[in-house]
Parts: C-alpha cells; structure tokens; sequence
C-alpha cells in the first residue's frame, strides 16, 4: 500500500514508500504523541474546495496524496479508494488537524495506536 507507522519513544510516524510518497511529495509525517487527541476508523470524504499545497489529486477517482488546505486547517491525506480509513485528529500540531491514510487493516492499525497511547501517557 505504500504506507507505513513506525512508534518511537515520544512520536508517532506515518511512512510513505514508492509510489504513493512520490504522489504526496513528502517522506513522512511525524505526530507527537501528545498532539494526538483522537484515533477512528470510518469513511472519509474529502471536501470538494480543498487546496493542494503540495500533493496529487484526482477526485473524480478518490486519490488524494499529500497536504490540503481547508479553511482554516491543515490535512495530510494519503488514500486511493473509498473505503473505511484511519483518521487522526492533532491538536497543537506544528502544522495539521488531521491525518487520513489507508492501511490494509484499519481496524487493528487503529488499535496498535490506541494500544501505543495507552502504554505511553
């Protein structure tokens, strides 16, 4: 899938490989534990008047990889299909509010975050 979460002792960090971090024009995203406030899995629609600043998308075939501006808030987006996705709410980020990533199993990825939080507050 071209996406993968790394723990380390005070961040958490989403790690794009191949194709898909060539498409979102960025590395990584590093999230510090205590900036994270929420973890959900569910569908996400993107709202149609983003700014893409920088990344790749397509809408009319749901990929959307990179940064978005949206209104007065920042999101780093990284799927390709309408499906159930990982959705993180920051708070006191350096720069997003949120960030949306595919993963195979949402559900348990979701929930080794979770567990991570737990173990370190």
């Amino acid at each position: 899938m071209g996406r993968e979460i790394y723990f380390g002792q005070q961040e958490l960090t989403l790690k794009l490989t191949g194709i898909t971090r060539f498409f979102a024009i960025r590395r990584k995203v590093t999230m510090p534990y205590s900036t994270i406030k929420e973890v959900l899995v569910s569908d996400f629609e993107a709202p149609k008047w983003m700014i893409r600043a920088p990344g790749t998308s397509i809408a009319p075939l749901n990929i959307y990889e990179g940064s978005f501006n949206y209104g007065d808030e920042w999101y780093f987006l990284s799927f390709e299909r309408k499906e159930p996705v990982v959705i993180i709410t920051l708070e006191g980020h350096s720069k997003y509010r949120y960030v949306v990533f595919a993963m195979d199993n949402p559900t348990k990825t979701a929930a080794e975050i979770r567990r991570h939080l737990h173990e370190v507050v």
